[in-house]
């Protein structure tokens, strides 16, 4: 696109001016005798005083295409540092978002100190971002929580309330704290020995609230499978990898459309054997997106290994239909390929993390990362200025219809708030 005998060259000049707190880059044009390709830098505003019209034109369709990868390292941090403070400090003040359950317990999903899988993933992001930073700060949000939760004696075993042992697995690996084995041999010998199995030995989701008999549920892979994985490793009992490696692949027998490319929410045994409303619900393919990436580079998987060959065949199927389901503005709709259903940002951010790790990981073709580039300038519009991720629905049961996805409520969440923060996370990797 550039004019014969003249080169574009972009380059980033510190700005007086700033933006949500963190740098602002200007980016100036210059023109020079000689043929090369454009550099693109992270700039914003453009000096135009050395611009023709046309010049002006070009660029300005050059920021079109590329707005999704102009956001600034200072900005997404300080992005990150919002979302957390949030997720902390999220409050049920209405107590719409409390689990009543038969034995008179209450299991609060929404605050910081509950205990169910919304923590489960709220803690893994807070340690992805430790992993990047070292904040010690963030090790120990993550510590009084366990240290909080198990002083109250721990709660139920089940799918969910699994969750949080994956980021528990991490911090024994790196602090060595002896009190936390205890809790991963008795969670993990549960998940591999006494959780209910569907026919075909599928883990069985069940939760605080419903055995769920007989169903198979995407969300699971990333609940119990991925956990009972680290653990495998970490302990060194190659049962639980086994167990893991088998998961996925029962689900994405039963789970992966092979017409579309996306995932099912759920399959049920029962009644002939069926998906449910056929839902292609997002945060449910978001898991995967997520799970894929994590559980190749946690077993460090060989290319020739036939199970990562299946996975990264399934991922780039899964990636190339929600290339094709994403909206303009970046974002995805909580059913994917219903436009009448809300756009919705968890799903959102964790398909942008999947599909970011994945490009960064060289698992699926590096042009995906527009795809994902994208989807990180949605995620940053939906944050405000209190650093909630908007546009999260609310914790998804198995749904018979499919309006039943489309009336979820919209609520702040601690799984949104680390999704977001997840992808705000390993888009800076790539600034790197």
């Amino acid at each position: 696109m550039a004019r014969k005998g003249l080169r574009r060259e972009w380059r980033n000049v510190p700005s007086s001016s700033t933006y949500g707190g963190g740098s602002c880059f200007r980016l100036h044009l210059r023109l020079r005798r000689e043929n090369s390709s454009l550099r693109s830098g992270c700039g914003l505003l453009l000096s135009e005083n050395q611009a023709t019209p046309i010049d002006i034109f070009v660029f300005s369709f050059f920021l079109a295409c590329s707005a999704m990868a102009s956001l600034p390292p200072p900005q997404a941090r300080q992005t990150i540092d919002l979302l957390i403070n949030n997720l902390v400090n999220i409050k049920d003040t209405t107590g719409q978002f409390l689990l009543h359950l038969q034995d008179g317990r209450i299991i609060d999903t929404k605050s910081w100190a509950g205990w169910e899988w919304t923590h489960g993933i709220g803690l893994y992001g807070i340690w992805k971002y430790y992993e990047m930073t070292g904040d010690a700060k963030l090790l120990g949000i993550i510590e009084d929580w366990f240290a909080a939760r198990f002083a109250e004696g721990g709660t139920t075993k089940n799918i969910n309330t699994m969750a949080v042992f994956l980021t528990l697995a991490y911090v024994y690996e790196k602090t060595g704290n002896v009190t936390y084995l205890p809790w991963l041999d008795a969670w993990a010998e549960w998940a591999m020995h006494d959780l209910p199995r569907t026919r075909y030995g599928g883990m069985q989701h069940a939760t605080y609230l419903t055995e769920n008999h007989q169903q198979l549920w995407d969300d699971t892979l990333m609940m119990t499978v991925m956990p009972l994985a680290k653990i495998g490793k970490l302990l060194n009992r190659p049962a639980y990898i086994a167990e893991a490696k088998r998961q996925f692949l029962v689900h994405i027998k039963y789970l992966f459309d092979t017409k579309t490319g996306l995932w099912f929410h759920g399959w049920t045994f029962e009644d002939g054997g069926h998906n449910f409303a056929n839902a292609r619900w997002a945060r449910g393919n978001s898991w995967v997106t997520i799970a894929i990436p994590e559980i190749i580079e946690l077993l460090d998987l060989e290319p020739e290994d036939p199970l990562r060959i299946h996975l990264i065949d399934t991922l780039e199927a899964q990636c190339e239909a929600l290339q094709r389901f994403q909206t303009d503005a970046g974002y995805w709709r909580t059913l994917l390929d219903h436009e009448d259903s809300y756009v919705e940002s968890s799903a959102t951010a964790g398909f942008a993390y999947g599909i970011l790790k994945a490009v960064r990981k060289r698992y699926i073709r590096a042009d995906y990362k527009a795809v994902a580039d994208k989807a990180i300038a949605a995620v940053v519009k939906a944050v405000d200025e209190k650093g909630e991720l908007l546009n999260t629905s609310f914790g998804t049961a198995m749904g018979d219809t499919l309006d039943f996805y489309k009336q979820i409520p919209l609520t702040a969440m601690p799984y949104g708030q680390a999704m977001a923060i997840m992808a705000l996370g390993e888009y800076l990797r790539g600034c790197l």
